[in-house]
């Protein structure tokens, strides 16, 4: 498969989400894993608004990115809040600048194993929901070209949230969000439940539900309440 046909497959894939059960959170970890696979980054993840405009870590291609996300967030200063500040891309910050800037986040990034971080912001016209961040573990620099991709990817995951439904009140996409970020803290648990019952790391317990999920058409929260209550078996759960 060439290029051309990835990227088409990529697209469509993400349009394709948009159905009648329209999961946010696994639209959202279908846009960083795309991300990753398309652009030179490791890892990557997403911070949304909540319904009280706060922020909040939804989506990350590993717990090692959700982690440092999270800093990010509590320790208000890094590549993303400052692109969702001003809307704009943060990128190529050479690492001397960088920890200048950020230097928490800058240190937390380095022990985390990335010498390199960029973000882009997920944004319709003045509209600012979140942004995404990609982590390099080298020090790696975004081309022209692949800072348009990647901010392709964000615009239509942008729009995608926006216009779900035709949803265009901004108190029901705030309620889209917050369900979102309810379901985050479901699996959250639920992952916790895996690794204590059956050893199983935080990131492949994430792998293993959200596959279940899609095998059996159900929702990641329903998979996730049903792990937590003891209903599915890890043999379920790999599909024995």
């Amino acid at each position: 498969m060439n290029t051309e046909q990835r990227l088409t497959r990529v697209f469509v894939e993400l349009a394709d989400t948009l159905v009648d059960e329209f999961d946010a959170l696994d639209f959202l970890h279908t846009l960083t894993e795309r991300t990753v696979e398309l652009l030179p980054a490791d890892a990557a993840g997403v911070i949304l608004t909540d319904q009280h405009g706060h922020l909040q870590v939804v989506a990350s291609t590993s717990n090692r990115a959700q982690l440092l996300e999270l800093f990010e967030l509590q320790s208000a200063e890094g590549p993303c809040l400052d692109c969702f500040t001003t809307g704009t891309k943060v990128a190529n910050v050479a690492p001397e600048a960088a920890r200048t800037r950020w230097p928490r986040f800058s240190a937390a990034a380095v022990e985390a194993g990335y010498s390199s971080t960029h973000a882009l912001p997920l944004r319709l016209r003045d509209q600012v929901i979140g942004a995404m961040n990609l982590f390099c573990v080298d020090r790696t620099s975004l081309s022209d070209d692949d800072l348009m991709l990647g901010q392709a990817l964000a615009d239509v995951a942008t729009i995608g949230l926006l216009q779900e439904r035709a949803v265009r009140q901004s108190e029901l996409v705030a309620e889209q969000l917050q369900t979102a970020l309810n379901t985050r803290v479901l699996i959250e648990q639920a992952k916790g439940v895996l690794l204590a019952r059956a050893g199983v790391d935080v990131d492949e317990a994430f792998r293993l539900m959200r596959d279940y999920s899609r095998r059996n058409s159900i929702r990641l929260k329903e998979t996730a309440s049903r792990v937590i209550d003891d209903a599915i078996s890890v043999e379920e759960l790999n599909g024995n």
